[in-house]
């Protein structure tokens, strides 16, 4: 059975819009030596050369491998497995967009209030995640990972203080699970590539369910 997620923590003052999150790796986190970093660093930038050449669906261990003039237990013993090694290529990009939300500027930083920090969040996750979308669908074997690894949880925390401190109607961290899951990668690659749909449709659409909750901008 699956653990449940531990309680959120309150923000000390709903009126506060700053938290104290902090970045969270996409992956799990885990601490190297300095030559186990820069053999990592290696293995990455070689993955990220083949992943412009040939596109995450062929990317394997094996090619990473040759890539990187290492032999193949190297990078199991690394990344595990494919879907690790995936998961470690968003990383960076994932430090990107939260660092945005969580330090950066208005309309996203901590020093806009609540309502207008949570109508500039679904837009920018949406866009990052298409412009990432096809490394974010083939690291995604098991759906279950999905909402363990730390920075989904790191998702789910800031959108659950943001509600409570904008004091939406209805229970928080059940609202931040239907927002996020309004704008899941699949189902925004599902909607503007399959149906062809407009991405200003779906953060519309972002937007009316934020309203819907009764955080207005």
């Amino acid at each position: 059975m699956t653990a449940l997620l531990p309680p959120l923590p309150e923000p000390p003052d709903p009126g506060d819009a700053r938290t104290n999150l902090t970045l969270a790796a996409t992956g799990e986190p885990e601490m190297l030596r300095a030559d186990a970093a820069r053999n990592r660093a290696l293995l990455l930038d070689a993955a990220s050369r083949l992943l412009v050449r040939c596109g995450a669906a062929n990317l394997t261990m094996e090619s990473v491998a040759a890539a990187a003039g290492v032999g193949k237990g190297t990078v199991f013993r690394r990344f595990k497995d494919r879907t690790g090694l995936l998961i470690a290529l968003l990383d960076h990009r994932e430090a990107l967009l939260q660092a945005a939300f969580l330090t950066g500027p208005p309309p996203m930083g901590p020093d806009a209030p609540a309502a207008e920090r949570l109508h500039a969040f679904g837009p920018a996750l949406m866009r990052h995640e298409r412009d990432h979308h096809e490394l974010i669908l083939a690291s995604r074997t098991d759906p279950l990972r999905t909402y363990e690894v730390p920075a989904q949880r790191l998702r789910l925390s800031h959108v659950t203080l943001l509600l409570r401190q904008a004091r939406a109607a209805g229970e928080p961290e059940l609202l931040a699970h239907t927002l996020l899951g309004s704008i899941d990668t699949p189902l925004v690659h599902h909607l503007t590539c399959e149906r062809g749909m407009d991405i200003d449709r779906l953060e519309e659409s972002w937007h009316d369910l934020l309203n819907r909750y009764g955080v207005q901008r």
